[in-house]
């Protein structure tokens, strides 16, 4: 049999099992909270922005708006009045179309509405006299709802054959083509004596309020093209010639023929000789599109950012700052903003920093 153990050393042992487990518990606590390790890094100070080379294209003047004018009915082209490079004013006749069916079925409409009118007055009779008989006791009160429900379903039928002459009179009006703003013609779609289809583009209009150069832009120069570059363009013809320009408009998609993506540049006041059709040249001067060059191994992603571990010189710590990217290849990225002159920023090692951590430097390299 084991010895019998005192109250008193129950006590003591239960005491020390328990300071046992509050300092094992501690212990387990600081080697929870422990701070990161200091990590070693590669870094590099941030040197003055690098200026790009002037990048060039040549393209053609658009108008910034195309309409492409068409009838919302068919039918056989009787008229048109406009020629590639006539200048039209807003609610100008463009086209029409013949309208003697359409006549026909506005006359149709409109003798239906007069024979339902006819027959509205009928009943607008019968139901008085059998309002006043009714008075007099002289008709029963059925005939008098009948006489109610006859002028209803005549008010009806007048109501059906006004909207019938109203949709006529529309189609009427669809056979008559009208510009629906002012612009200048730029091609034709159809010649008068045709048979033409609804929607079918019958006149297409340059609006008057702006131009466009366009320009077919290859891939390499697009990862190079900032979003909201200024573009310089001039007449090929006549280079003294100057406007500036800001993108517009970028294709999402290449021509699956050329491969290139086009750039539309909406231009500010062009000069008249900047004709629908001119060959145009475009300049993106690279003093005004410098970027800083950093290596690509810098740019940490978290979800839909892109940024780079920030050393404070101070405290060597590090802290992520959002970058502005303008393309990046697998040796070098072009940062447009984010980054000033005389930042430390880590090039090896940035995958496992965290946020506030301690680092050590090997080396402060100037790019």
């Amino acid at each position: 049999m084991s010895p019998r153990r005192s109250p008193g050393s129950a006590r003591l042992h239960a005491a020390a099992l328990t300071v046992i487990a509050l300092a094992s518990a501690g212990c387990q606590r600081e080697a929870d909270e422990a701070p990161p390790p200091v990590r070693i890094v590669r870094t590099i100070t941030v040197d003055k922005p690098r200026e790009a080379a002037d990048i060039n294209f040549t393209g053609h003047i658009e108008a910034q708006d195309q309409a492409s004018l068409s009838f919302r009915i068919g039918g056989r082209l009787a008229e048109r009045s406009v020629a590639v490079g006539a200048t039209i004013r807003e609610g100008e006749v463009v086209a029409r179309l013949d309208p003697e069916n359409e006549l026909n079925d506005l006359r149709s409409a409109r003798a239906a509405l007069t024979a339902a009118q006819g027959l509205l007055r009928k009943a607008d009779n019968q139901l008085q006299r059998q309002s006043h008989l009714l008075q007099r006791n002289v008709t029963t009160q059925a005939d008098f709802e009948a006489a109610e429900q006859g002028r209803t379903a005549a008010q009806a039928q007048v109501d059906a054959a006004q909207a019938r002459v109203n949709s006529a009179e529309d189609v009427v009006g669809f056979t008559t083509l009208k510009a629906d703003a002012p612009g200048v013609v730029t091609r034709i779609g159809a010649e008068p004596g045709e048979v033409v289809a609804a929607g079918r583009t019958i006149v297409q209009l340059a609006r008057r309020e702006g131009r466009d150069a366009v320009f077919e832009v290859p891939a390499a120069m697009m990862r190079a093209l900032p979003a909201d570059a200024r573009v310089y363009v001039a007449l090929t013809g006549d280079p003294g010639t100057t406007v500036k320009g800001r993108v517009r408009e970028v294709s999402p998609q290449a021509d699956p023929v050329t491969r290139t993506f086009r750039v539309r540049v909406g231009l500010s006041e062009p000069p008249q000789s900047y004709r629908l059709g001119t060959t145009v040249t475009g300049t993106i001067r690279g003093s005004e599109s410098a970027a800083i060059a950093i290596p690509s191994t810098a740019l940490v992603r978290r979800a839909q950012d892109t940024g780079a571990w920030v050393v404070d010189p101070k405290n060597l710590t590090v802290s992520l700052r959002k970058l502005d990217v303008l393309s990046a290849d697998p040796a070098t990225a072009l940062i447009g903003k984010g980054l000033a002159l005389g930042d430390v920023i880590v090039t090896a090692g940035a995958s496992l920093l965290q946020e506030g951590q301690h680092v050590r430097l090997t080396g402060t390299e100037t790019r």
